[in-house]
């Protein structure tokens, strides 16, 4: 793709996507791209994760790079920072195989700083680059309803607006290139306590014998109500502990959050405590379980067995 074709239309006829990362989020958010009527390359390190996208059709290639050179607009969404920078910036990475009036949107949940060099590297070659995380879920993820998280050029993020409809429900431009990181750190920070309270008032109605889907008829819909109150305490309540979010990605986010917060001379420790309670979450052998395990470890502080109060 050159200069003059940066201003084409986002569309299926104008438009060739690229994805890396179909894990639990991003098969269903290329998914939604494809059915949008937009043609897909796709990578995966483990390439069987993205055997239901080529079913649909989407062509599964070796490298980020490969991508690249197969798109006009790349989207990434991996696990850590290390991996963004490996996928876009490495060796093989997306830069590699960029050219001018490209976009790269990554929608992982990482460092404001690497979103900003990130930004900064592409616009040596004429690329634009957004930073773009997202809240939601695998919920989320699959009803394409996604809060999406925006840093960026205004006219760059503008122009694939199209691409984010399709994906999310609330799309909001945040400013320049590292604000959607920093944006997702307020949203980790507020789930992180949030997630806390949910546990803790579970706990204390178990422990005083109340029926907990009942309770949750009375408290969901009051001051206390809270999306995690709504789509994570029914998943604890029966036991289900699957990853719509996986506990090390969280822990990974308020790690983030904390180091910037550090950085500003800021104290969050609300904050800080949350990423205590998640690490020994993980400790206790449940890093790659959704985040609503963390009560499995505030039961187990309380000597509740909560898997057998569950089933």
């Amino acid at each position: 793709m050159n200069k003059t074709q940066e201003h084409n239309p986002i569309d299926p006829d104008n438009t060739r996507v690229g994805w890396i990362g179909t894990g639990v989020m991003g098969s269903s958010m290329c998914g939604h791209l494809m059915t949008g009527g937009f043609q897909a390359t796709v990578y995966n390190r483990s390439p069987q994760k993205a055997a239901a996208l080529i079913d649909r059709g989407a062509v599964l290639v070796g490298s980020p790079r490969q991508v690249a050179e197969r798109s006009d607009v790349v989207f990434t969404i991996v696990g850590f920072p290390s991996d963004v920078e490996q996928v876009i910036l490495g060796e093989d990475g997306v830069l590699s195989g960029t050219s001018a009036g490209m976009t790269i949107v990554d929608m992982t949940t990482s460092k404001p700083s690497l979103a900003e060099r990130i930004a900064a590297e592409a616009d040596k070659i004429g690329v634009a680059s957004i930073d773009a995380p997202v809240s939601g879920g695998d919920t989320g993820a699959r009803n394409a309803s996604l809060s999406i998280m925006i840093g960026g050029q205004a006219e760059q993020v503008a122009r694939i607006e199209p691409l984010f409809q399709l994906m999310g429900k609330t799309i909001v431009h945040q400013g320049g290139p590292g604000r959607g990181q920093h944006t997702k750190m307020v949203n980790q920070t507020l789930i992180a306590a949030g997630m806390i309270a949910v546990c803790e008032g579970l706990l204390y109605a178990t422990k005083v014998g109340l029926d907990l889907p009942t309770v949750l008829k009375s408290v969901s819909s009051g001051a206390a109500g809270s999306w995690s109150l709504t789509n994570m305490a029914p998943r604890m309540i029966d036991g289900d502990f699957d990853p719509g979010f996986f506990v090390e990605h969280f822990i990974k986010d308020m790690r983030i959050a904390l180091d910037e917060a550090a950085a500003m001379n800021l104290s969050l420790p609300g904050l800080a405590m949350a990423q205590q309670l998640y690490q020994a979450v993980a400790a206790q052998g449940h890093k790659k379980d959704g985040t609503q395990a963390l009560m499995l470890a505030m039961a187990q502080m309380n000597s509740i067995d909560w898997k057998n109060q569950a089933s």
